[in-house]
């Protein structure tokens, strides 16, 4: 299939040789086609980052968060990047006179805050290795990634204090200084301290630094800037190593892409920090707004109450995982089915004029100006009315929900797709084209990126739509897996890191994410199932949140827990009289067999509808991207309805929301073999 438009071939496809499966041509951004973007002149580390926007703009608001007056929440307040810059120096000088320095690993552990910046900044200007460390994960999980990356100095929320209390006395072989963010009790002072540890408020640190003045060590790219573990799906977390360059060359090809189709950041951007910036995702786009004298406000950890900061700080680039937009979609479409017979008309004569003109190619802002300001005004404003660039990442967002988003937020709404081991972004789709829906674009103007054959499941790099396992080359990739050299060495082969994801080139040289290599598994009759590539398919049920599905190598049939949409379990438990808390209703026989019912519904249409409620849509344009056709062996037989979602607390999810499928079977093992004990029985 030729490449088009978005991308150009850079060289030439290989057959399979020597063991190995062919490869696909070689493909790079169009925004690349003179090369890749030039290094920033004096930017050779992420201190330069900072450290130049300092001198550029000392009095642009740098970091701030909501004000408290009398137990009530104000404004937003900010401190200037010189203010923030004398705490980083007073910071740094603290973390020196402890006897820490070049080479030292320094944990961080705590929701996003003003503090997460000022201590990273300070590992950034004395080259410690900042370990973050999700604010989501508890103990066990703190004390595996404290002792396998030997922290010794670790900056802390002051909530979870008692959290890394926990940790002792495992740690305590390498920590040997813990800061809090905020104050410390004299009880945890004389805990730490039984240990020989010393323990800080945040105000008895800084003044460790007063009057101190340890010279920075020179910086190379080469340097290891930090070490990100990854959230651990099937084990152990892993530390990727990430360099200065990493984040720097990822830097540049982002705003390489952001200035070719004019949408390039300046010092007036506003950013809400509200995802882990112990995220790699979070982490370069801070990086980002840094580097253009932009501003981040912080929201205050409650996601009921995400709005309401979002209302307040009125961000222009907001991030997200597919998971808040879901709750925003959700919420759209519940206000307007119950906002009356004229509202609803009003709402879908408006959408379906703004889509239909949006896929006839005029820009988003352009295809409908005045149901923009007589509809849709209020879901801007619902997102603080400044909004201009909506970008999700970390999982795939469904596509109903994206092309529902790009009609009525007035704003791109851009999906990414990258991983901590690509520094992130990766690829992106593009503002103001439709046609990427379902998509994640073409690659940044900074990496290559190929398709590599996968026999076992059926993809081809070479077939006239190219499949295959998603390979990356570039500047941006780690420096390998901390201590373990065989899982670095599994993954990147000549000078290739294989994702392990499944992709699929478009005719415009956009990627689609199709399944995920290692989640395949064998049924009793020899089949093979991709089952992420299914769980996207059945996702697109709309009275389901979320979907497992399991199968093994002695069963012949597949099975799935599901999270039923609570709402719409409730509307057909009254449409069909049947009575009933949400607990009870999903241990109703005849609501498994109604969402047996609505997946195996989907696993026979061969197209979707952009938004389930919207009745006049256009279905999409039949390009093989919407083909939802499964085989017999695909059809899921039985379900178990689970009314509380996947969580963390239980283990069953990452902090970014991907399922972890060997605690999902732990976790439901009783459950899988009910489904099968019934679903084996002799029919009548």
């Amino acid at each position: 299939m030729a490449q088009k438009r978005y991308t150009i071939e850079v060289e030439k496809a290989k057959e399979a040789k020597d063991g190995r499966p062919s490869m696909g041509p070689v493909y790079r951004s169009v925004f690349a086609k003179d090369g890749f973007p030039p290094p920033i002149p004096g930017l050779d580390c992420c201190w330069d980052v900072f450290r130049i926007s300092v001198e550029k703009y000392p009095r642009n608001p740098m970091l701030g968060r909501r004000e408290i007056v009398n137990g009530k929440v104000g404004k937003y307040v900010w401190q200037t990047y010189k203010e923030v810059y004398d705490i980083v120096v007073k910071l740094g000088n603290a973390v020196r006179s402890c006897g820490f320095g070049e080479g030292d690993k320094c944990g961080i552990y705590g929701a996003n805050c003003p503090e997460w910046i000022m201590s990273m900044q300070a590992c950034n200007a004395h080259g410690l290795y900042c370990v973050p460390l999700y604010d989501t994960l508890g103990a066990g999980a703190v004390e595996f990634i404290i002792n396998h990356s030997e922290v010794s100095v670790a900056f802390a929320e002051e909530k979870k204090i008692p959290e890394l209390l926990k940790t002792f006395p495992s740690t305590t072989k390498y920590l040997r200084t813990l800061v809090s963010f905020g104050k410390v009790t004299p009880e945890q002072r004389e805990a730490v301290e039984k240990f020989g540890l010393r323990i800080y408020s945040w105000e008895e640190f800084l003044q460790l630094g007063n009057n101190k003045d340890f010279d920075l060590p020179v910086k190379k790219k080469s340097d290891i800037c930090t070490i990100m573990y990854t959230s651990g799906t099937t084990g152990d977390p892993k530390g990727v190593m990430i360099s200065n360059e990493s984040i720097i060359s990822l830097l540049t090809g982002v705003r390489r892409l952001l200035e070719s189709v004019n949408e390039e950041l300046t010092q007036k951007d506003v950013y809400l920090s509200y995802l882990p910036l112990a995220h790699i995702f979070d982490r370069v786009i801070e990086e980002l707004f840094i580097l253009h004298g932009a501003s981040i406000g912080f929201w205050r950890g409650d996601v009921k109450l995400l709005l309401e900061d979002i209302g307040e700080l009125k961000p222009t680039i907001f991030c997200a995982v597919p998971r808040v937009l879901d709750r925003v979609y959700s919420g759209l479409t519940q206000k307007i089915s119950s906002g009356g017979f004229l509202k609803k008309t009003l709402f879908n004569v408006a959408y379906s004029f703004k889509y239909y003109n949006m896929r006839k190619g005029h820009k988003h802002v352009e295809a409908a100006p005045i149901c923009d300001k007589v509809v849709f005004s209020k879901v801007k404003q619902g997102l603080g009315g400044n909004v201009r660039l909506i970008l999700s990442g970390a999982a795939p967002l469904a596509t109903h929900v994206e092309a529902f988003l790009r009609v009525v937020t007035c704003a791109h709404v851009l999906q990414g797709y990258g991983l901590t081991e690509t520094c992130a972004g990766t690829f992106v789709s593009l503002p103001n084209e439709l046609p990427m829906l379902g998509t994640v674009g073409p690659p940044v103007p900074n990496v290559d990126v190929c398709l590599e054959s996968v026999p076992e499941m059926g993809y081809d790099a070479l077939a006239e739509v190219p499949r295959g396992e998603v390979c990356v080359r570039g500047s941006t990739l780690f420096s390998g897996y901390y201590k373990r050299e065989d899982l670095t060495s599994e993954v990147m082969v000549d000078g290739w890191f294989h994702t392990g994801d499944v992709g699929e080139w478009q005719a415009d040289g956009s990627l689609k994410i199709i399944d995920r290599k290692k989640n395949i598994f064998k049924l009793s009759q020899g089949e093979y199932v991709a089952v992420e590539n299914l769980e996207n398919i059945y996702g697109l049920v709309s009275d389901i949140d979320s979907i497992w599905i399991y199968g093994n190598s002695f069963e012949s049939f597949l099975v799935a827990v599901v999270n039923p949409n609570q709402q719409a379990l409730e509307r057909w438990a009254e449409e069909n009289q049947i009575s009933g808390d949400f607990k009870s209703l999903c241990e109703n026989p005849k609501a498994k067999e109604y969402i047996i019912g609505e997946l195996n519904k989907i696993a026979k249409e061969k197209k979707t509808k952009v938004s389930s409620f919207i009745e006049p849509l256009e279905t999409f344009p039949d390009d093989g991207r919407c083909s939802l056709q499964l085989k017999g062996f695909e059809v899921i037989r039985a379900v178990h309805l689970d009314p509380e979602p996947f969580d963390m607390e239980r283990d069953l999810i990452t902090p970014t929301y991907k399922k972890k499928r060997p605690q999902l079977l732990k976790y439901y093992q009783n459950v899988i073999d009910n489904m099968y004990k019934e679903g084996n029985k002799p029919r009548a």
